[in-house]
């Protein structure tokens, strides 16, 4: 027998199939839904709505209903439409890994230890660790500065959104780029609705200027995967992806150093 889904894939579900014909692409739903289906469904509803929403986006698979109704190589997204509104939208099946053959970059690690005692979780620790190594002045050659994290904000046609850091950067001709960068931990996946919003964020904050999407992940071993991402056709494309293992300097590696140079 199927799992039954617990109080969140029961919500979202309800919301989902009441909405749902055959054929159809976009479902619109608005956040008091939440409170109509708990009623309807007679579910004591979650102190945070939006954790029922942030979930499904960003953590953890939609209930199996749902995902029978996607066509092969389509999957459905929860974004963003407008003030506390949110669409179902179907796109390519999109997700981001990190390549398990791709060679591991020694870096000597500057991360103060009082930092690394008082990270609160994976995410923390991760945006900690690329902002004292500099990492992404390494990885894009730019120099670059944070210029705020966990920065929440609006965009017009998208509503509130989250930037996990906003970091600016300056190249040797003088040109100035907007860096937004999301950061994952654990079992997250890097998504094509993070993405598309950061993006847009920067088209409609900073016209004019280049966006340089970025997402840094955890891997095994405490390797730090950096990827510059776009949007191509409806899909997250890799510009570019490096691995980064951070190291006291005593323990370089001096003959990878000199193969870094080939």
């Amino acid at each position: 027998m199927a799992k039954a889904p617990n109080r969140y894939g029961a919500l979202i579900e309800k919301i989902f199939l009441d909405r749902y014909s055959e054929g159809e692409t976009e479902l619109e739903f608005a956040r008091t839904d939440i409170e109509a289906a708990a009623e309807t469904l007679n579910i004591k509803l979650p102190k945070n709505l939006g954790d029922v929403l942030y979930s499904f986006r960003f953590r953890v698979a939609l209930p199996e209903t749902i995902v029978e109704t996607q066509p092969a190589g389509m999957e459905w997204v929860i974004e963003l439409a407008g003030k506390a509104v949110y669409r179902f939208r179907l796109v390519k099946f999109n997700r981001v890994l990190p390549r398990e053959d791709l060679v591991r970059i020694d870096i000597p690690d500057a991360t103060p230890e009082l930092i690394r005692a008082y990270a609160l979780d994976d995410e923390q620790a991760l945006l900690a660790i690329v902002r004292y190594n500099r990492l992404l002045d390494t990885f894009l050659g730019l120099t670059t500065y944070s210029l705020q994290n966990h920065l929440r904000t609006t965009v017009k046609g998208i509503g509130q959104i989250e930037i996990d850091e906003l970091y600016v950067g300056l190249d040797k001709r003088g040109c100035h780029y907007v860096i937004p960068v999301q950061a994952k931990g654990g079992k997250d996946q890097i998504g094509i609705v993070q993405i598309s919003q950061d993006i847009r964020f920067v088209e409609d904050k900073f016209p004019g200027m280049r966006c340089r999407a970025i997402a840094a992940q955890f891997m095994n071993d405490q390797i730090i995967a950096l990827f510059e991402l776009t949007l191509q056709d409806d899909e997250i494309k890799v510009v570019e992806e490096r691995h980064y293992r951070l190291v006291p300097a005593k323990e370089l590696d001096q003959g990878k150093i000199r193969d870094y140079r080939d």
